[in-house]
């Protein structure tokens, strides 16, 4: 689940509970990757085009059931991004193997996601957890998870291609611009999280 506080030192709303029904749902899109990846390589566009539109149903519920029901857990805030980011990767994967989307794609998406793989190591051996999720990363993921069936879409007899090719690529430029202005800001927030822990240091850092 994504959390959406200012302050990446904030845990009071934050638990360490691992069975949570967010936590559940997001345990569950996980295991819907793999699924997905089969239907996506054996050319069941159909099913994986429901597969890709529950993932995204759970992953707009196990955010909002989080706030609401107060289940907002560290587990959840790893659990959500990274069922997100395997989709974004094995769809990426399976569109390029059958030529519909370029491997170019794929290494910018990619490049992204290790920068902030980085970033997440640096701010672990410091003692932080995850940076809070910023509006933007949340849109540009959404972006790509609608671009995706839509380019799948693209393979389908006329109008119907013609119209999700059109719509498909225009969502993916939007994710892509959105996913790397969102991985600016990560850094930028990195820098000025870490630059306040060198100017005030604390016995104990956040976790």
């Amino acid at each position: 689940m994504s959390t959406t506080g200012e302050d990446v030192t904030e845990s009071s709303a934050v638990s360490d509970r691992v069975l949570t029904v967010p936590n559940v749902i997001s345990l569950a899109r996980l295991l819907l990757v793999p699924v997905f990846a089969v239907l996506i390589g054996v050319g069941e566009d159909g099913w994986a085009l429901i597969v890709l539109a529950v993932s995204g149903a759970s992953d707009w519920l196990d955010g909002v059931l989080a706030r609401r029901l107060g289940q907002v857990s560290r587990l959840g805030q790893m659990l959500d991004p990274a069922a997100d980011r395997l989709f974004i990767l094995v769809t990426l994967l399976g569109l390029a193997w059958r030529e519909v989307v370029p491997w170019w794609l794929v290494l910018v998406l990619v490049l992204r996601d290790l920068l902030l793989l980085g970033l997440l190591g640096v701010l672990a051996r410091r003692g932080y957890g995850p940076l809070p999720v910023h509006l933007a990363g949340k849109a540009g993921t959404f972006a790509l998870l609608y671009a995706f069936p839509l380019l799948l879409l693209a393979e389908w007899p006329d109008p119907v291609g013609s119209v999700a090719l059109v719509l498909g690529w225009a969502f993916a430029w939007w994710g892509v611009g959105l996913y790397w202005f969102a991985g600016g800001l990560y850094v930028v927030q990195a820098k000025q999280v870490l630059a306040a822990d060198v100017e005030s240091p604390r016995s104990s850092a956040p976790v």
